[in-house]
């Protein structure tokens, strides 16, 4: 080839390889000019949703192709009445942050109407852009990736920076005249509040699925008589709603009994930790393991603790070993660090092949894990197949606590469904005060269950109510006719545990005394066969103004309507949060929670109201 035609070919080829750049890099910036910012919102569906912008800055990645969506796993069995509007959890959408745009809020959503705040699910193996997430284009099919290893794909959801949530839809309103009957499960979660929190100290609005109406109610203490004498006592109220004066606000409260530090039974506590790389962060694996300092030093003489590891792979760390030896526990504790892959389910099986060891009438066996819940090697990925694999423990009386840390990849459907199916229950610590309320009073402090299988029926009488709907507990749903089946599983209640659930009802106007009967079943902590009691609810229970009601009950309700309001729920729409935080603002009486939770409501009413502002 002459020269000529030589320097012209190179000359060419140079050419063509600087506009391909050009076209690149203005594609690359392209969604982030001429796009308004609320074009760039999550949608409120989503399943997967971006981190707090100052982890999403820490956690930001060069643009790729988004892996397919892993639909998260299928919830409990719904009542039958909801059976076919139960809503599957949608796949994960791509981050805008991760695209390179302005990171998204969820506070732009706040002053649309509640139609403008849902997107129709996208097809797995599919993304959305970031014009496709604000409604300018549909979303785009993108190249299937060529399959990986399970760490690889691991990396590319750390990279992602994505927390998964289910979404459960929100109990609508029901016709008593056609189904008088609502049942569900005791639960005493609290993850979803502290979750929630930390978004708002953020600057962000939670997730609308990240929210959870009875984990809300459920995180806060309400001064309940404890009972003389059985399991516990049941206290219920009511009173006109703020919101609608048709409609009137119904408390169901429950006071499990009281067992001293010194009365409970011995305990034996598997500490599972998570030591893999996606907990190397500071509010992760360090603050997990000042938690179990915190859980062993309110431990007693009797109880033992063991300690076992999961990364890469599984590793038992500290055999049984008495409470009392401080000095050994910490040394096994300090020797952690973070490192390679998740393989959860592993970690499990001998985790409770340790507490089963233990298990008896006379004591208490729990194990508890720490986690952000990225499991993402190894056998039993989900829930259901993890507990699969260590149900005969678990029948065999060794209960589950499960207690997430971190943003960024933090797996919050799957810690609630684990402690769900391992009959306990789910935290969320984001910092050491939360440490301290959860492994001090909320772990070692109510150890021994003493109810277990609990299930709610409230009965409505269709001659006083005409329509009532449940707030919250949409994932604890119990088929109406399995309420008397014993072998279905429900919740426990530990000792000195609350639980609360909130009605919103309308009256007929008509007189009858009696508005409904409440049923609570439960068994003995080491029984087969449940007890059921009944309690009438009566016009005596309505207080005739909501100042006249209870302050605990007015606290209920504000945490509620809250809640409500902040995960967009249909039957919320049009309340306030200027009226749950002034009703919350007569409620707090001295409570450095509740005080935290009314600063908490003008932080989300600030970030609603620069959202409506367009800032």
């Amino acid at each position: 080839m002459s020269p000529f035609f030589s320097k012209r070919r190179v000359s060419f080829v140079s050419g063509a390889l600087l506009c391909a750049s050009l076209v690149s890099a203005c594609s690359a910036r392209e969604p982030s000019q001429g796009v308004a910012r609320g074009e760039l919102r999550p949608q409120a569906v989503a399943t997967t949703e971006s981190a707090p912008a100052e982890e999403s800055r820490a956690l930001m990645a060069p643009p790729s192709p988004p892996p397919p969506s892993t639909p998260v796993a299928a919830p409990a069995a719904r009542k039958r009445r909801d059976a076919t509007a139960a809503q599957a959890p949608a796949p994960e959408y791509e981050s805008a942050v991760a695209a390179g745009a302005p990171a998204p809020s969820d506070s732009l959503m706040a002053a649309e109407p509640p139609e403008m705040r849902r997107a129709a699910p996208v097809k797995e193996g599919k993304a959305m852009s970031a014009l496709a997430m604000g409604g300018a284009a549909a979303p785009m099919p993108v190249q299937q990736p060529m399959e990986k290893s399970k760490q690889e794909l691991a990396d590319d959801k750390s990279a992602e920076g994505g927390n998964t949530f289910e979404t459960y839809k929100a109990h609508a309103f029901t016709e008593t005249a056609k189904d008088n009957l609502s049942t569900f499960a005791a639960d005493v979660d609290t993850a979803s509040y502290s979750m929630a929190r930390r978004y708002l100290q953020q600057g962000q609005l939670p997730p609308t699925q990240a929210v959870r109406v009875e984990e809300f109610v459920n995180y806060f203490k309400y001064r309940y008589t404890p009972p003389e004498d059985g399991a516990f006592t049941v206290h219920l109220e009511g009173a006109p709603s703020p919101f609608n004066a048709r409609r009137q606000f119904v408390r169901v409260g429950v006071q499990g009994k009281v067992v001293s530090r010194s009365q409970r039974k011995p305990a034996h506590l598997v500490f599972l930790v998570d030591t893999s790389g996606s907990m190397a962060s500071s509010d992760k694996l360090p603050l997990a393991i000042e938690s179990i300092k915190v859980a062993v030093k309110n431990l007693n003489e009797n109880d033992t603790v063991a300690l076992v590891t999961y990364a890469g792979s599984t590793r038992d760390v500290l055999p049984p070993t008495p409470a009392t030896d401080v000095k050994k526990i910490h040394a096994a504790l300090d020797t952690l660090v973070a490192g390679g892959g998740t393989a959860m389910g592993s970690g499990m099986e001998t985790a409770y092949k340790h507490a089963v060891k233990k298990a008896a009438a006379g004591v208490v066996s729990r194990v508890v894990v720490l986690t952000d819940g990225d499991a993402n090697i190894g056998p039993n990925l989900s829930p259901k197949a993890m507990l699969a694999s260590v149900q005969k423990y678990v029948s065999e009386g060794v209960t589950l606590t499960t207690v997430g840390f971190g943003m960024g990849n933090y797996h919050d459907s799957l810690m609630e469904q684990l402690a769900d199916k391992g009959n306990g229950n789910s935290f969320y610590v984001d910092s050491m005060k939360e440490a301290r309320k959860v492994f001090e009073t909320q772990l070692t402090g109510t150890l021994e269950v003493i109810a277990k299988d609990v299930k709610f029926q409230v009965e409505f009488s269709p001659k006083a109510v005409s329509r009532y709907r449940l707030m919250g507990y949409e994932n604890r749903d119990i088929a109406d006719n399995d309420f008397r089946d014993d072998k279905v599983d429900a919740g426990e209640i530990g000792a000195g545990h609350t639980v609360t659930a909130l009605y919103e009802v309308e009256l007929t106007g008509e007189a009858p005394q009696e508005l409904a009967t409440v049923r609570i079943r439960a068994k003995a902590p080491n029984g087969t066969e449940a007890k059921e009691q009944a309690f009438p609810l009566t016009r005596a229970n309505l207080k005739p103004s909501m100042e006249a009601a209870s302050q605990d009950f007015r606290f209920a309700v504000a945490v509620a309507a809250t809640a409500d309001i902040l995960r967009a729920a249909p039957a919320a729409e049009g309340w306030s949060l200027a009226t749950t935080q002034k009703l919350a603002e007569g409620a707090v009486g001295g409570d450095s929670d509740r005080t935290e939770f009314v600063r908490l409501i003008g932080q989300a009413r600030a970030l609603t109201t620069a959202s409506a502002r367009g800032r």
